[in-house]
């Protein structure tokens, strides 16, 4: 599959085409993120309520892992936009409905790289913290555990992330749009994003920086997770245009 090289220009405009589109589906949009946030609410909340407030961090980069499989419901949004069709929930499952089964199988090996990264954050955090409860009101009398959980949780999360973001990152696109098959789409995304790896690794940077952040601070996820499900999808179709 031939593709166009990209470069940080790309990147800036994709987040302009990717706000635009955010901004024209505004209610459809942030209705599906919607539910995602209220889920936030309720995970975090609950481990702030069981005081395991340094794990809200790995909680919220664990969403990284398992955001790749909901772009469908984005596409279907902006499909149904472009055709000038009723755009609501019935957009979002012609989104899932539209998308080839092997988003499926790739939707798998999200769920077990987001069971590996949570079994070794809790690992790590047993060790490192132990079952004395951490309020988020309050800094623990001997800090140094924390540090060295977030530190090495981070680094574990990080190379999971960037393995997933690898094969996912073009080939989430592919498959919604039925382009490709399994193999050929994650094939593809790994060719992009290591023949475009300084424009690639600032959009994988970019990515994790909003979407933890806005997980950390629930109220911005419905603007921001919409603006970059645009966005990726702004930038797959400059790099991989339709015939």
């Amino acid at each position: 599959m031939k593709f166009q090289p990209f470069s940080f220009a790309t990147l800036r405009a994709a987040l302009c085409e990717g706000w635009q589109l955010a901004a024209a589906t505004r209610y459809p949009s942030v209705a599906y993120a919607l539910v995602f946030t209220v889920v936030g609410v309720l995970i975090l909340g609950g481990l702030l309520v069981a005081g395991l407030t340094p794990f809200v961090i790995a909680a919220a980069g664990a969403f990284m892992l398992l955001g790749p499989v909901f772009l469908a419901g984005f596409y279907g949004i902006a499909a149904a936009h472009e055709a000038g069709g009723p755009v609501g929930v019935t957009a979002v499952f012609a989104g899932f409905r539209r998308a080839a089964p092997a988003l499926w199988v790739l939707a798998l090996v999200c769920a077990l790289l987001f069971m590996i990264f949570i079994t070794d954050a809790a690992i790590l955090y047993s060790y490192m913290v132990g079952s004395t409860p951490v309020w988020l009101c309050e800094v623990p009398a001997d800090s140094r555990g924390v540090v060295r959980f977030l530190l090495w949780g981070g680094l574990s999360g990080l190379c999971i992330a960037f393995m997933l973001y690898t094969v996912s990152a073009f080939a989430v696109p592919l498959l919604c749009e039925r382009r490709s098959g399994l193999v050929g789409a994650v094939a593809a995304s790994v060719r992009i994003v290591f023949a475009n790896f300084a424009p690639a690794m600032l959009w994988a940077l970019l990515l994790a920086a909003i979407i933890i952040g806005s997980c950390l601070l629930l109220p911005l996820l419905p603007l921001t997770l919409p603006w970059l499900a645009y966005a990726g999808r702004a930038l797959y179709r400059r790099v991989l245009p339709a015939d």
